[in-house]
C-alpha cells in the first residue's frame, strides 16, 4: 500500500488527512491481529526467531543425534509408566523424558513418533486419570509440560485444559496435599506476596520444575504472565542460591556441587532464554546468571567431554545425567548466540559423543545417579547408586538429540 502524499498547501489538504487518518485506522485493525497471531506463533515454534547456524557435526556412523535419537525414543515408548510416591502418579523424570521425545518427533517431522506418543496420554483423560499428579507439589505439577507439549503440536484442547489447570493451580490459591505439608516452604506466605509460586522451596531442581510448567503454558497460549512469572522465579532462585563460583550447593545444609541438581539449574535458564521475550526485564539477569555458571562448568569438563557427580570432585566418577543436562544447555546457549561457539560448540560436541559411550545395546544410559536427597555428607554423593536407563538420564539425552536437529 502507497502511503497518502503530503499536501500543505492543496485545498484538499484536510479532506486528504482524514482519509489518510481512515487509511491508518484501517490497517491499524488488520495490523493488530496479525502481530497477536504472530506473538503466539513465535511462542508455539519454542524457539527464538534465529538460531545461529554453528555445526556442531560431523557425526561418525551411529553416534548423530537422528540415529541416537530414534534409539532412546523408541526405548521410551516401549517402557511402561514410572511411578512416583504413594500416590503412584507419574513420575517426574518419566515427563521430562516424554517431553524430549515430544521434542525430537517435532523436530524431525516424525509422524509416526508424535503418534505413539500422543497415544501414551489418550488414556489419561480416561480409565487411567488417577496416575495424573496432582499439582501440589513441584514434582508433580511439573507433569504439564508433556499435556502442553501435545496440544502444541496437535491442537488437542483437552491437553490444553489439563496443563493449563496445573499451570494456574501452582500460582493460584492456597498449598494443598499431603507433599506439600511435608515438604514445602514454610514461608509460601511470603514468597507469594513476593509475586512466586506457593511451590517456592529453593531447591536446585525447582528452577526446572517451575519455570518449564510456566515457559510451557506460555507457549501453548501466548499469554506473557506465564513466562515471566517463570523469569521472576528464576531470578529469585539465582539471587538466593547461585555461588560466586557460578555453580550451586544442593542445599545450604549440603554444600556440595552435584551434578544432576546443577544440571536442572543450568537447563532451566537455557530453557527461559529461548522463550523469554528479549524486551523482558528479567531477561538480562538470567543471562548473566546463566553465562556465570557455562564459564564454570566449562573448567570442569574433562578430557573425554564428561562431567563428575560432584562437579568439583576429581575423585567423583563421571556422571551421565549432569553431562547431558550440562551438554544441553552448552548446545542451547551457542544456538541462541548467548555462547561463544568457537568455546562452547566444541565443548558441547565432546560432551555428546562422551554420552553416546555410556548407552548400551537398548539404548540405556550407564551411570546415572540415583535420585538423591540432600545430606552434609561429602560420602553420600560419593557412593551414591549408579542406575542404567533411569529416566533422568534417558530425558537430557533426548534433549540434546532434539536440540542438536533444531
Amino acid at each position: 500500500m502507497n502511503p497518502p502524499h503530503e499536501e500543505s498547501q492543496s485545498g484538499h489538504s484536510d479532506s486528504r488527512a482524514l482519509a489518510g487518518a481512515a487509511t491508518a485506522a484501517n490497517v491499524r485493525r488488520v495490523i493488530a491481529p496479525l502481530a497477536r497471531c504472530l506473538t503466539l506463533a513465535v511462542a508455539l515454534l519454542g524457539a527464538p526467531l534465529v538460531l545461529a547456524r554453528y555445526d556442531f557435526g560431523p557425526w561418525p556412523a551411529g553416534q548423530s543425534p537422528d540415529e541416537i535419537g530414534k534409539r532412546v525414543a523408541a526405548n521410551f515408548v516401549a517402557r511402561p509408566h514410572l511411578p512416583m510416591w504413594e500416590q503412584k502418579f507419574i513420575h517426574y523424570a518419566e515427563a521430562c523424558a516424554w517431553y524430549g521425545a515430544f521434542q525430537f518427533a517435532q523436530v524431525t517431522h516424525d509422524d509416526t513418533l508424535r503418534g505413539q506418543l500422543t497415544a501414551r496420554l489418550e488414556p489419561l483423560f480416561g480409565p487411567e486419570k488417577n496416575l495424573v499428579p496432582e499439582p501440589f507439589h513441584v514434582d508433580g505439577t511439573v507433569f504439564a509440560i508433556v499435556p502442553l507439549e501435545a496440544y502444541i503440536q496437535t491442537r488437542d484442547s483437552r491437553a490444553l485444559e489439563l496443563g493449563k489447570r496445573m499451570a494456574d493451580r501452582q500460582w493460584e490459591g492456597e498449598p494443598f496435599g499431603p507433599r506439600f505439608a511435608k515438604d514445602g516452604d514454610k514461608a509460601w506466605k511470603e514468597n507469594v506476596a513476593a509475586g512466586l509460586s506457593w511451590q517456592t522451596r529453593f531447591w536446585i531442581d525447582d528452577m526446572f520444575m517451575i519455570t518449564m510448567t510456566q515457559s510451557q503454558a506460555y507457549r501453548a497460549t501466548g499469554d506473557r504472565r506465564y513466562i515471566e512469572r517463570a523469569a521472576l522465579e528464576a531470578v529469585a532462585y539465582l539471587d538466593r542460591l547461585q555461588r560466586p563460583n557460578g555453580l550451586f550447593y544442593h542445599a545450604p545444609e549440603a554444600p556440595h556441587h552435584w551434578a544432576r541438581g546443577n544440571g536442572w539449574m543450568a537447563v532451566g535458564m537455557a530453557e527461559l532464554l529461548r522463550h523469554l521475550p528479549e524486551d523482558s526485564p528479567h531477561r538480562a539477569r538470567i543471562r548473566a546468571g546463566y553465562r556465570a555458571m557455562m564459564a564454570a562448568l566449562l573448567a570442569h569438563q574433562d578430557e573425554h567431554g564428561m562431567w563428575r557427580q560432584l562437579i568439583d570432585g576429581p575423585d567423583s566418577w563421571p556422571e551421565t545425567s549432569g553431562t547431558a543436562m550440562f551438554t544441553y544447555a552448552f548446545i542451547t546457549g551457542v544456538q541462541l548466540g548467548v555462547l561463544d561457539e568457537k568455546t562452547y560448540g566444541p565443548a558441547a560436541r565432546r560432551g555428546w559423543l562422551a554420552l553416546v559411550g555410556y548407552l548400551d545395546e537398548n539404548a540405556n544410559l550407564r551411570e546415572v545417579c540415583a535420585g538423591t536427597g540432600t545430606k552434609p555428607d561429602r560420602e553420600h554423593y560419593l557412593k551414591r547408586p549408579r542406575i542404567t536407563g533411569d529416566f533422568h538420564g534417558q530425558a537430557p539425552l533426548l534433549w540434546c538429540a532434539a536440540a542438536l536437529r533444531r
